[in-house]
């Protein structure tokens, strides 16, 4: 094994991927979390009542057949391939997903408005150069739609309004139908399915953790370590349990707005640039019913305004083994944000809220017989595309070449990043160490 002192700051799919890089290369690194559980974002929790909830919703979807393969040996191969089912509830209608292609259940004055605009917008080219994310909606799909839905419910999940987010996110996630497309979605109930993600993989046991579990044994794990200073003159990394470490090379994870902060000698314009880097908090509420028959959709999306949760997926759908035999599960999305929509509640007060409004959109019963709850805090969810992140971003990562400190995964590059896509990042990060060594 090499000699080389390489720390990775953070468990989560990024350090893993850096982790599994210098491993199949020889070197030897050390691992550090400030959680007492390893995993981040992608860590599964199971309960004494014999539910399984992971961190917020994960899946495979990565159609690289290097990445499946070595997430199945990962399992030895007890995999549960699955078709998304996808849906949308808006005012009291159940909408196909995605709904600029499904428009069949909505209310008829607004169906002829949606296919209306949309015929309009066809008739018009493409804002090349959109000033913002709503500019973009209004384009793709007509005033309408865009406003009714992809705004409304990117407001719920962002918590931003959509003429202060860029475009730079979006890649496939906003599927843009054909006008045929759209009018078949509008006469017909049944449509061909056109969702990105097609089918994807969930582990059979374990939750989605179990995917990366063999990873943890690539690196020396240390938990409970939570940094509070990095010194990258002396290349050291300072713990609050009062430890310190060197380094020759580091690799990090954590959130840039905390990263910076920490970093000796950070100038006044990083440091104000990090601060304009927003994100959103969630908190996840986890529910456990003694059924599963009440949906037949993987996850689902919210667009009212006045329903506390954004999104809902159903663990049981990806796995029988999330639950006990009969039983079924829900996990709903609360989104808030310390720049915009900061948090007010206890997690545990959203419990209830998320109930009542179960039951409003029809979900579940009254009486309905709950075996399990809980609420849990997600500091650092998903990254917020404002306007604020094109000019900041880059101000923060040559500050971070230059000190020599490497930034991997989806709070690292700041992006809307999947979770093949992290596991990528750390990957990148620990070549580019490699390529110096």
């Amino acid at each position: 094994m090499s000699n080389e002192n390489i720390l990775i700051l953070g468990s989560g799919m990024s350090g893993l991927g850096a982790a599994h890089h210098f491993h199949g290369q020889g070197i030897a690194t050390r691992m550090y979390d400030k959680n007492r559980f390893p995993g981040g974002h992608t860590a599964t929790f199971s309960h004494d009542s014999g539910f399984i909830f992971d961190d917020g919703p994960h899946i495979s979807f990565s159609k690289d057949p290097k990445f499946q393969e070595l997430f199945a040996e990962n399992v030895d191969g007890k995999f549960e391939k699955l078709n998304a089912y996808v849906n949308n509830y808006y005012h009291g209608a159940w909408v196909k997903h995605p709904a600029q292609a499904n428009l069949h259940n909505l209310p008829e004055e607004l169906k002829t408005k949606c296919l209306l605009d949309f015929i309009e917008a066809s008739k018009q080219e493409m804002v090349e150069k959109p000033a913002n994310y709503l500019e973009w909606l209004i384009s793709a799909f007509g005033e309408t739609f865009g406003t009714h839905f992809p705004a409304i419910y990117g407001k719920k999940y962002h918590t931003v309004d959509a003429d202060q987010m860029s475009t730079v996110w979006m890649g496939p996630r906003l599927y843009r139908p054909t006008m045929e497309e759209v009018i078949r979605g509008a006469i017909f109930a049944e449509t061909p399915d056109v969702h990105y993600i097609s089918n994807f993989r969930y582990p059979t046991e374990g939750g989605f953790m179990s995917y990366l579990k063999p990873f943890l044994e690539k690196s020396e794990l240390h938990l409970d370590h939570k940094v509070v200073a990095i010194d990258p003159e002396a290349q050291t990394v300072s713990f609050a349990n009062g430890g310190c470490e060197a380094y020759d090379h580091l690799v990090s994870s954590i959130p840039l707005p905390d990263l910076i902060p920490m970093v000796k000698g950070a100038p006044k314009e990083v440091l104000a640039a990090a601060a304009k880097l927003a994100c959103t908090t969630c908190i996840t509420v986890n529910l456990g019913l003694a059924r599963n028959d009440f949906t037949q959709a993987t996850w689902t999306y919210i667009y009212d305004e006045d329903i506390v949760f954004t999104r809902l997926s159903f663990p049981h759908k990806m796995s029988h083994k999330t639950c006990p035999p009969g039983c079924g599960s829900i996990q709903a999305e609360c989104y808030y944000s310390d720049k915009y929509r900061p948090v007010d509640v206890a997690p545990e007060e959203l419990i209830q809220p998320v109930i009542d409004d179960l039951v409003k959109i029809g979900l579940i019963q009254k009486d309905e017989e709950i075996l399990h709850k809980n609420a849990r805090l997600i500091p650092h969810a998903n990254i917020i595309f404002d306007l604020d992140r094109e000019e900041a971003l880059p101000i923060v990562h040559a500050w971070l070449d230059k000190v020599g400190i490497t930034y991997v995964g989806r709070f690292g590059e700041w992006g809307y990043q999947w979770t093949d896509e992290a596991f990528k990042s750390g990957e990148r990060g620990a070549r580019q160490i490699v390529s110096k060594l």
